[in-house]
């Protein structure tokens, strides 16, 4: 372990996005902090570097000279542009504007490069769901850090200003501040990390108002995050405080900050979507069902995903109970089915491709086929697959939710 004050390992300065983060243009989400934490970081350790984060030199949304000096002065700079990041893309701009070489450009392999970046080398990595698999973590892992290292070593130039520009020289600076700014950044890193790995351990252990109290501390950190914002509202709703009621409509509130109407993110329209479907269960008002069902539609239809789409098909098997229309009740049955029906086929190709050993939502996606099988009427196929969830261990909490969705098909069924 390297004292702060005492490091003198070169840098290792990441630009990329923070948390989870949909990818538009192919509507898949992406853990980007699992690519940080299991690919970029110990990679670059185990090269011997100093490894920060571009995300926590940024105050308020504003790149500052903070910024502009570490992408300067430090020795290699790997920039991830997976979903096409806006920001991660100017500041890899910026840096090829500054320094002629050692510059590592990631994305993940399901996405598509901007136009202007085809031509230019890109070390690519692979997703499985929102998560990376273990063996695909290992291969990435070990492949980055000889690419840091021949980068390293080289010196030729990967910068296309520079390429284009021959004659360019590579600006210099002179100052005594870029230690103290490296200190700062690797004090706020590890500040933001603390509070959000507490976070996600209280809500794994099913400590929600923990892990609330948790991300409303990152949250001052970095304000408007989106995916600190998705986690608090999560979490809020999940621990029931002062009452279920309550936590709700301060969830409501939370999340609405993100504006779920006009989203098109499926992490925010599915956490929107679970709460508007709480409170109608709490209140009985049929416009929470239907906000519901839009949220949750909307979610699925962007890029099938399947709790979106689980969700929407009890929505509708629920709104068909309390529909005064025969027509619109048959049609809402006949939704939920044909949404079932896509998602047992989705899942099961899922299943049996030979990478589904190495994802990590296998709990989830067993969970979803066993809730989708009972409603179609195949009991046999349910409870296999609800086997199999029970078979990966999931949490207390875990073993909650899909034990309330089972009730509300079962409700939705003899109501």
């Amino acid at each position: 372990m390297h004292s702060i004050s005492e490091d003198s390992r070169k840098v290792c300065f990441v630009v990329m996005g923070f948390g989870r983060k949909t990818d538009f243009q192919t509507g898949r989400t992406l853990d980007l902090d699992a690519t940080y934490e299991s690919i970029i970081s110990p990679a670059a350790e185990a090269a011997g570097l100093r490894c920060m984060r571009a995300d926590d030199v940024k105050h308020s949304g504003v790149i500052d000279s903070r910024m502009y000096e570490l992408l300067l002065r430090a020795e290699l700079v790997i920039a991830d542009i997976s979903t096409a990041n806006v920001n991660a893309i100017y500041e890899l701009g910026v840096r090829h504007a500054l320094c002629p070489n050692t510059t590592i450009i990631m994305s993940e392999s399901g996405g598509r490069l901007h136009f202007d970046l085809n031509h230019i080398s890109t070390f690519q990595y692979t997703h499985l769901g929102d998560d990376i698999g273990s063996r695909e973590s290992v291969r990435a892992r070990r492949a980055l850090e000889e690419l840091i290292k021949a980068a390293l070593e080289s010196g030729e130039t990967d910068s296309p200003v520079y390429t284009y520009l021959p004659g360019l020289q590579k600006p210099l600076m002179n100052g005594e501040r870029y230690q103290q700014v490296l200190e700062e950044t690797e004090v706020a890193q590890e500040k933001l990390s603390e509070f959000l790995h507490k976070g996600e351990e209280a809500h794994r252990n099913g400590q929600h108002a923990d892990a609330v109290k948790a991300y409303e501390c990152a949250l001052r950190m970095k304000t408007n995050d989106t995916f600190i914002v998705q986690r608090l509202a999560f979490a809020t709703y999940k621990a029931q405080s002062p009452s279920a009621l309550d936590a709700l409509m301060r969830a409501r509130a939370i999340i609405d900050a993100l504006d779920p109407e006009v989203s098109n993110d499926p992490e925010t329209l599915g956490i929107a979507g679970a709460i508007r479907k709480r409170l109608w269960i709490q209140t009985d008002d049929r416009t929470q069902l239907d906000t519901a069902i839009r949220y949750y539609r909307r979610g699925f239809e962007i890029r099938r995903d399947y709790y979106n789409g689980e969700n929407l098909a009890t929505c509708l098997d629920l709104r068909a109970r309390i529909q005064s229309e025969p027509a619109e009740e048959q049609f809402d049955l006949m939704s939920a089915k044909k949404v079932r029906q896509l998602l047992i086929e989705l899942l099961t190709g899922l299943i049996d491709d030979p990478s589904f050993g190495d994802r990590s939502d296998q709990k989830w996606i067993y969970a979803t086929l066993s809730q989708c099988s009972f409603a179609l009427g195949d009991n046999e196929s349910g409870e296999r697959y609800e086997q199999r969830f029970l078979d990966e261990n999931p949490a207390d909490w875990e073993v909650k939710t899909f034990t309330e969705t089972k009730a509300l098909l079962e409700r939705a069924a003899t109501t």
